[in-house]
């Protein structure tokens, strides 16, 4: 009887608690980022977010290893044709970053100079994010899981079509084990603490240029505190 209740009340437990899940986080020390055909032709196929949106995602996907000091690696597919070159904005930021020209490869991990300076970094998590969100994205993060890395595949900042074919690609990615995780997610999970280094000093000004909607609150909070001007109708506010 003894048993039984033992038995049962393990069962209970189990049942109240599950199994534990591992949640591989973000290390700074251990990460790079990618940028993967982001060119000003293909952007146009970017068409499942606005455009505006989109291209303010792409400049603070290249712009955040610059925040984290990441290595980077940049790579185009035939880029002397249609598709064209990265926008000028990202070369700007990443002047000494490894730029792979793929003349043909549709998976960059299939050309070997990319393979080459991803190795180089000595890195195991890699942050990307590309156009198209079901090619160059998927494909090179199918590629780097079965190399063995950790992918965090950038949500925002790769564009495709439809929204039809952009979900069934993150579930096909997520189904792999890559992370399908936001802008605002990469830049909060590198940093972990805001007392840290990079931390608020450093990560706020990039949040008020990329990330406005909270970049506008630390703008809103810095006038109030430097103006010193409360009306009397906040005052009937609770504090807390």
């Amino acid at each position: 009887m003894k048993f039984s209740l033992t038995l049962a009340a393990s069962a209970l437990i189990s049942t109240v608690f599950g199994d534990a899940v591992p949640w591989e986080r973000l290390n700074k020390n251990d990460s790079m980022l990618l940028v993967v055909d982001m060119q000003e032709g293909l952007f146009n196929l970017a068409r499942d977010f606005d455009p505006t949106l989109y291209r303010n995602a792409m400049l603070a996907h290249a712009s955040l290893a610059n925040v984290f000091d990441l290595p980077v690696v940049l790579t185009t597919s035939a880029e002397t044709g249609p598709n064209g070159p990265l926008p000028q904005e990202i070369l700007d930021m990443h002047p000494s970053a490894p730029l792979i020209k793929r003349n043909g490869e549709v998976d960059a991990w299939d050309n070997s100079d990319f393979r080459d300076a991803v190795r180089a970094a000595n890195k195991s998590q890699i942050i990307l994010a590309g156009i198209t969100t079901d090619v160059c994205t998927t494909f090179l993060a199918l590629s780097l899981r079965a190399e063995g890395y950790s992918v965090w595949a950038n949500v925002e900042a790769s564009g495709t079509t439809t929204e039809l074919i952009r979900d069934i690609s993150n579930d096909r990615m997520a189904q792999s084990g890559v992370q399908i995780v936001s802008l605002f997610s990469i830049a909060l999970d590198l940093m972990r603490d805001w007392r840290n280094t990079p931390g608020a000093l450093e990560l706020f000004s990039w949040l008020d240029e990329y990330y406005p909607a909270y970049g506008y609150i630390s703008r809103g909070h810095r006038a109030a505190v430097e103006n010193g001007t409360v009306s009397d109708a906040q005052k009937t506010l609770p504090l807390r």
